[in-house]
Order: structure tokens, then C-alpha cells, then sequence
């Protein structure tokens, strides 16, 4: 008799829940409910002066093997492309100056890359660190940093870094969660500069050496959920959009599912349940069923962000060429924290489009909503602000531009944050969690969340078999 999954969340971590259940378990029913109108989560194409362009993430960690390994069972492998091979900045005290190379999350293997982009008296704290022994528990990136290597290392080279992955700030994540090689340094009373002298090593010389960091692909990444929505389809999976699901009870050894309008709620029962939503609306359907899982999730906090994108007619302006974007520390006085020169940065898009150029502008970090509360239109003009301060002069007038906004787009890993979740690792049998609230805001990191959850719904289906004889 086959078997009945319900996969509540149509993001990337659901998405993948739904394929390893397909390529797992041969008869099992999977229905997907997404209360958006598409799927993909923050994933997306939009049409920007005419091309469909990438406005939310547009790269996947290529030296990660999950997404890529993704994308070549999609059959997508031929069209995997990479970045160029101009590199990204920081800005500092005004000026750009070159990512250094080297690092893990900002930290430099080599402090003499970074004098200029930090004061002589700043290199030299760098290049003295000063570790006391092993750290007990869980700190934060910054408090860590700030001890070892100075607070100008967490301000000015942590911080951009930090913000481009989480939008939040550096001495409120947690360094178990968020770097766990700097963490592990601090737990043995190692250098972080040990750290990463190592990582630049493996780099140079390592298995992975020469390959590429990051991964998008031809058309942009937001073709990703585009094309797994529908091979799912294809397979058998029930992809339904546009559907809130409100609650979720125990009956017998499954699970109701309830969903739809208030005034026309449909209940559905299915053997199990992969719960692939953010953290606060899996805390409400779990209230009931698990409510020490419910209670942490709901202390999770979540931090809104933008995406201004830029259409200009014509190639690339001279200051964009020979970069591949900029990150800004909070210390700066630009509203933006981060622009990527998307048509330098892609070489398919420049070649796709070689009579337009397209680059984009983030802002918003966890704590700044006042930011965002500005127009679409007042957005749009902050951009171009800070990015003629950053490069030296206006740029032509956008033919096109685009707000994309994400709010509550990324979970913060606040101090403790691994031992705050130890609850939701035992939901009762039959339900799984995952996604980007637990262990990485990341794609690969959603896709192995999203496929482990699977896993734990066929090992406890494998496990009652067993008992049953």
C-alpha cells in the first residue's frame, strides 16, 4: 500500500524534500502546498527592461557538492556556469580597495593583504593576535574576532561579509552557527590566523584547488525552482500554490493536514509531514503537537532586505569594469551594503545582452527596517546615490530598475543558537523539519536540510516496517 507525504513550503528546501522522495521511495503519494503563487522561496526571475533576471540569490557555493550535485540530477549540468574573473571590493574610510584573498569570513591568512584597507596601527593588532587559551560555550563572530584580532578586523572586513550572508551583524551571530572552523579554533585555543593560513593553503593546493567557488546558471538561478517544479510535476508530485496550511493535528499513526480560506478549510491526512516554512509559521503548526519545538523556533528572529536592480542602456561604464561589485561595512555612511555588477560579474548575461548593462544594489540588515520602509522609487534613488559616491561619478540614468523585497528573508543565528533548536530535532515520528531556519541560510545548505527531512520520514516508515515484522 503506498504511502502519503505532505511537503508544507515550496522554497528550495522544499523542493528538495519533494525530489529525495520521489527518487527514494517508489509509491509514495507527495503533495507540495505553497501559500505563495509560485514556488522557488527566494529564488525568482523577474523581468527587468525586458530580460528575466535574477532578484533574489543568483549564485550556489559551488565547492559545496549539494546544489550542483542538484542541478546535474535535474539534467542541468551543460548549462552551469561561473563567475568572471574580476574580483569584488570593500569599501573603507570611502575608497574601494581588493577583496583580499585568503580569508574565512574576513578573517585575512596574510594581514599585510589588507594595509590600506585597514590603518598601519590596525594591521599591526591584526598580525598580533592574542588567544587565551580555549573558549568555553558559544559567542558571537565579532565578540571573537574583536578579542583576537581587533575590533577594525570585525568592522571593517567580518562585518560586509557577514552582512551579504545573513544581512545582520557580526556581534550577534554565532560563531558555532555561523563559522564553526573559527569556532573550533576558539573551543582548542587555536589562532584564528591559524585558521585561516590553513584554508588559504587548501585553496592553493588542496583537492579543490582551481575550481571554481560559486555556480549559477545560464538564464540565471532562478530557473532552478522553475525546472525542479516541474519535473516534480512530471514524476507525480501534487504541486499546489496558493495554499495556506493553518493546521496540523495527530490522527492515529498520521497527520491532518488543514488548509485553504477560513471559511473553507480542507482537511487531509497523510502518513507524514516535511514542514519546509520559516521558523514562526512551523512554530504555530506545531504548538500543538510539539511545543518545546515550537517555543524555540519561536524565538528566532528574521531580518528584511531589498534588492534594487539597475537596467542602463549600453556596456558597462568605465568604473564598473575590472570588478565584479563591492561589499560595505556598516561603518560606512551608505544606506546600500553590498552592489554586484551583474553583467561583469556573469559573463552569459554580457553576452546574452551585450547592448544593456545590469548591476544591483542589497540593503537592509536585521534591526534597520526603517530603512526599507522607504518607496520603491526612494530605494531606487538611494542606489544610485551611494553608487556614484562609491565609484566616482553619476551613473547614466536607469532605462529600467526593480525593488525586489524580502521581508523576514533571512534567519539570524543569535548566540546559542544550535543548543536554542536541540528541540526540533526530535518532532514526533512522522514529521521532519528543514530549511534555512537550522543549520545554513545557504542553497546547498537548504538542498542537504531539505533531503536530510526526507531521510528521517523513510527511515521512520523503514523502522515501523521493521517492528511490524
Amino acid at each position: 500500500m503506498g504511502r502519503s507525504v505532505a511537503v508544507i513550503g515550496g522554497g528550495v528546501s522544499g523542493l528538495a524534500a519533494a525530489w529525495e522522495l520521489c527518487l527514494a521511495e517508489v509509491g509514495t503519494s507527495v503533495v507540495l502546498l505553497e501559500a505563495t503563487d509560485r514556488l522557488g522561496g527566494k529564488l525568482r526571475l523577474e523581468d527587468v527592461g525586458g530580460v528575466r533576471i535574477d532578484v533574489g540569490a543568483e549564485s550556489v557555493l559551488a565547492r559545496r557538492p549539494e546544489a550542483v550535485g542538484l542541478l546535474d540530477e535535474l539534467g542541468l549540468t551543460g548549462e552551469v556556469t561561473h563567475p568572471g574573473p574580476a574580483g569584488a571590493a570593500i569599501v573603507s574610510r570611502g575608497v574601494r580597495w581588493p577583496m583580499p584573498r585568503g580569508t574565512v569570513m574576513g578573517v585575512p591568512s596574510d594581514p599585510e593583504s589588507v594595509r590600506g584597507l585597514l590603518t598601519d596601527a590596525e594591521v599591526d593588532r591584526l598580525a598580533h593576535e592574542q588567544t587565551t587559551g580555549p573558549v568555553p560555550g558559544d559567542l558571537s563572530v565579532g565578540d571573537l574576532v574583536d578579542a583576537r584580532l581587533g575590533p577594525a578586523v570585525t568592522d571593517r572586513l567580518v562585518e560586509p561579509l557577514l552582512a551579504g550572508v545573513y544581512a545582520g551583524h557580526a556581534r550577534r551571530i554565532s560563531v558555532d552557527q555561523a563559522v564553526p572552523v573559527l569556532a573550533a579554533a576558539a573551543h582548542e585555543g587555536r589562532p584564528l590566523l591559524d585558521v585561516a593560513r590553513a584554508a588559504a593553503a587548501a585553496a592553493a593546493d588542496g583537492p579543490l584547488a582551481g575550481t571554481p567557488v560559486f555556480a549559477s546558471l545560464v538564464g540565471g538561478l532562478g530557473r532552478l525552482p522553475e525546472v525542479l517544479g516541474q519535473q516534480l510535476a512530471e514524476a507525480g508530485v501534487r504541486v499546489r500554490t496558493g495554499t495556506v496550511v493553518r493546521g496540523l493535528r495527530r490522527d492515529g499513526a498520521g497527520w491532518v493536514v488543514s488548509s485553504g480560506p477560513t471559511n473553507q478549510v480542507l482537511e487531509e491526512r497523510f502518513d507524514a509531514v516535511v514542514l519546509a516554512t520559516p521558523a514562526a509559521p512551523t512554530a504555530r503548526l506545531l504548538r500543538e503537537v510539539a511545543p518545546e519545538a515550537a517555543a524555540a523556533l519561536a524565538g528566532v528572529d528574521y531580518a528584511s532586505m531589498a534588492i534594487v536592480t539597475l537596467a542602463l542602456d549600453g556596456p558597462p561604464p568605465e568604473a564598473l569594469e575590472g570588478s565584479s561589485g563591492f561589499l560595505v561595512p556598516p561603518a560606512e555612511p551608505l544606506t546600500i551594503k553590498a552592489s554586484t555588477f551583474s553583467t561583469v560579474k556573469w559573463p552569459w548575461l554580457a553576452r546574452a545582452h551585450p547592448g544593456r548593462t545590469y548591476l544591483r544594489a542589497s540593503v537592509g540588515r536585521h534591526g534597520e527596517e526603517v530603512t526599507l520602509q522607504r518607496s520603491d522609487d526612494e530605494l531606487v534613488a538611494a542606489a544610485l546615490t551611494d553608487l556614484g559616491s562609491v565609484l566616482g561619478g553619476d551613473l547614466p540614468a536607469p532605462a529600467a530598475t526593480h525593488v525586489q523585497r524580502w521581508g523576514g528573508g533571512l534567519p539570524q543565528y543569535a548566540v546559542g543558537h544550535r543548543s536554542r533548536l536541540a528541540p526540533t530535532r526530535h518532532l514526533p515520528p512522522g514529521l521532519a523539519r528543514c530549511g534555512a531556519a537550522y543549520d545554513g541560510v545557504g542553497i546547498p545548505a537548504c538542498v542537504a536540510s531539505g533531503r536530510a527531512a526526507a531521510r528521517v520520514v523513510l527511515t521512520h516508515w523503514d523502522e515501523r516496517s521493521d517492528a511490524l515484522g
